[in-house]
Parts: structure tokens; C-alpha cells; sequence
């Protein structure tokens, strides 16, 4: 599918967490690897995996992967920032991105399937909802690729979609993961929990997030 491509947004420092997210187990795999998965599942082709200093350490987990590595300098910069990044690595023939946050790797590639057909059907802005709650990932029509690499980077994607409200395309779907962000470990065990039934180790490596 090379007409869809898809960014993974990696580059933030973890604080809440305390550990760096993309690289916290998630089942047998890491989170970077299973979205990675998930969007290769669904046959996106062209993966972009925008990551900051901890760049490295994400390359080493996916060197046996189709993915294209970006460097975000600043992680402390808006998610604007990435997401342009991630935009140059992108094909200028491709048609429509997927963008998610890394810390949303229980998204069944069948969603991603959906929102594609959906695309393919006409709509040109995708979000997904489940109860009415908006989630990740969100698909754009590419024919925004000038305003989504200069998004405010105060308002950043949610002020986007808000400005164009009138041509989203809210998508419902049966699976709460796709609202469902890991921002503590609270969150990160209770999200382990529900998909693999069994809380994550406890021991995991630590990680100097300010190095």
C-alpha cells in the first residue's frame, strides 16, 4: 500500500512515565515494535518513526523492520515539530498519513484498515471514536500535507482537526484502546493488563530520561 503512509510520534522524554515509553514491554515485544506491527499488519508499507535522544536504543529494537528513523533534536519541542519531520520522510506520492502517538500500541490493525476504506470512500479527514471519545490514529488526506507541516504549535493536531471540523469523518469503532494513552505507569500497567490479561514486569531497564 504505498499510497498510505504512517508516522509514529516517539520522541517525547517519558517523564510522567519514568521510563521511555517506545521501549516498555507490551506482551513479548515493545511498544515501538508493536505499533510498528500493528500498521505493517495492515499493510502500510512506508512506516516513519520520529524519535529523540533516545533514537539509538528505538533503532536497535527495530533493525530487523521496514521503518525510516527521523531525529527530533528538541524532545521537548510541540508535537508540530515531529510531525513535519515526519512529513519529509514521506513520499511525495503518497495520498493519506496515519499519525498516532507512540503510547497507543493495543490499536488493532483492523482499525487502521477502516479508516483506509473510509478514506478510499472519500473522506478526507479520519479520526476514530469509541463512545464518543476521539482517539489514535488519525488519518489526513494528503492534499493537507502544506498545513500539517506547519501546524500552530500551540494548537498542534487537535486545533487542526477543530478548524475542520466540518470535514471530519469521527469513525466509530468497537475497540476503547484507541483512547486509551499511556501516560504514567499507572496507565501503562492497567492497558497491560486489559489486552494481555497479566500485569508487565516490574524490573524493566531504567532510563536515563534527561540524558
Amino acid at each position: 500500500m504505498n499510497d498510505v503512509a504512517a508516522i509514529i510520534l516517539a520522541a517525547g522524554r517519558s517523564r510522567r512515565m519514568g521510563k521511555l515509553k517506545p521501549l516498555l514491554l507490551f506482551g513479548n515485544k515493545t511498544v515501538i515494535e508493536t505499533v510498528v506491527d500493528n500498521f505493517h499488519t495492515a499493510d502500510i508499507e512506508k512506516v516513519v518513526v520520529v524519535t529523540g535522544q533516545h533514537g539509538d536504543d528505538v533503532r536497535q529494537r527495530l533493525n530487523d523492520k521496514s521503518v525510516t528513523l527521523v531525529t527530533n533534536p528538541n524532545p521537548d519541542s510541540e508535537m508540530s515539530v515531529s510531525i513535519a519531520l515526519g512529513l519529509l520522510a514521506i513520499d511525495p506520492k503518497a495520498k493519506a498519513v496515519l499519525i498516532t502517538p507512540v503510547d497507543h500500541p493495543a490499536v488493532p490493525s483492523e482499525i487502521v484498515g477502516s479508516l483506509i476504506e473510509n478514506w478510499r470512500g472519500g473522506a478526507k479527514l479520519i479520526q476514530p471514536e469509541f463512545e464518543g471519545k476521539g482517539g489514535h490514529p488519525v488519518l489526513i488526506d494528503l492534499s493537507f500535507r502544506n498545513e500539517l507541516s506547519n501546524l500552530d504549535s500551540g494548537e498542534g493536531l487537535r486545533g487542526f482537526f477543530e478548524k475542520h471540523r466540518a470535514e471530519v469523518l469521527r469513525l466509530p469503532v468497537d475497540s476503547p484502546f484507541i483512547a486509551q494513552d499511556m501516560d504514567t505507569w499507572d496507565d501503562y500497567v492497567r492497558l497491560h493488563e486489559a489486552v494481555f490479561s497479566r500485569k508487565p514486569e516490574e524490573n524493566q531497564q531504567s532510563d536515563d530520561l534527561n540524558g
